[in-house]
């Protein structure tokens, strides 16, 4: 029983993304930099919603909560990557890998939940402003953020406990450079047809059901702002919706593309240009979109930089 037990929590292997070529140092570097801009931009947008009084709104709020989920997801995978690659090794504890599986499995999930209520709030803030501050109070921008977290997390461990308890074939190697669900699930000895199916129900749930409250939030938006009878009223609508709807057709596509596609339909360099998508780029752009098109985070930004100037 105790061998048994040793070979089911053996360690796994991960291929990573570079080997040791100058080609291949370039783009690690290159990786590198681009983590180094997520992990900077996310961090600076949720230090100036929570230290500027202005921002302080259910708008911003669930903005802060968005950065919150990139920051940490690039900080689930690259990092690991990064050691491996610079120290040579390619394992992963078996523990290491469910922890790993479970919190980019739950972050992910929590984006595509607070995405589409962020678009509820774009809803509320231009089709009923007279009923704004009723309807998108502080409590009620608690709730949608706690009900992503949650939501996704119950999903996200049903499926880390029920995958971790297969028994996995062979040399254990990954062939990515994380704990993804469709590498790890290459691995597993058996019949996994029912499992397969709950997760394209699980997907469903969290990657369609959210684009059509976004579809329906932004149709009825549309709808408003063609009967507006203001020029600039107009052109305020489209600037406050523009970034959102940016960062929506970037995540959902990029998503959409990584797990909704059948198993006999996948390759791995396909698995792994998605996940980069998925992972790092859209993580990083994310915060730079919000801060560069949006006008409060932009003030917000000068009015810390002046002081700065000002103090020194």
């Amino acid at each position: 029983m105790w061998q048994r037990n040793q070979t089911d929590l053996a360690d796994f292997f991960l291929e990573g993304l570079f080997d040791d070529s100058l080609t291949h140092l370039f783009l690690f570097s290159l990786t590198m930099v681009v983590f180094l801009v997520a992990v900077s931009g996310n961090t600076l947008t949720i230090l100036l919603i929570c230290t500027d009084p202005r921002l302080h709104t259910p708008m911003y709020f669930l903005l802060s909560q968005l950065s919150l989920m990139d920051l940490m997801h690039v900080s689930t995978t690259i990092p690991k990557m990064a050691t491996n690659y610079l120290s040579g090794k390619k394992s992963i504890s078996f523990v290491g890998c469910a922890a790993q599986h479970f919190l980019y499995l739950s972050l992910g999930g929590a984006e595509c939940l607070l995405l589409a209520l962020m678009s509820y709030d774009r809803y509320v803030a231009i089709c009923q402003p007279l009923r704004y501050t009723v309807l998108m109070n502080r409590k009620v921008g608690l709730m949608m953020a706690a009900m992503s977290w949650l939501g996704a997390s119950m999903n996200s461990l049903i499926h880390t406990v029920t995958l971790m308890r297969f028994p996995f074939c062979g040399a254990r190697k990954i062939h990515h450079f994380y704990c993804e669900f469709p590498a790890v699930v290459k691995l597993v000895c058996g019949d996994i047809s029912v499992y397969e199916t709950t997760v394209y129900i699980s997907g469903i749930l969290l990657l369609l059901l959210p684009i059509i409250l976004v579809s329906t939030s932004y149709a009825f938006i549309l709808h408003s702002v063609i009967h507006m009878c203001s020029a600039g009223s107009k052109k305020n609508a489209f600037a406050t919706c523009s970034s959102h709807l940016i960062v929506v057709s970037l995540w959902f596509g990029t998503g959409i593309f990584s797990y909704m596609r059948p198993r006999s339909q996948r390759t791995l360099l396909q698995d792994k240009v998605g996940s980069v998508l998925y992972s790092i780029i859209t993580p990083t752009l994310n915060p730079l979109i919000y801060t560069l098109r949006n006008k409060d985070v932009a003030k917000a930004l000068k009015r810390v930089l002046r002081r700065d100037i000002i103090t020194q």
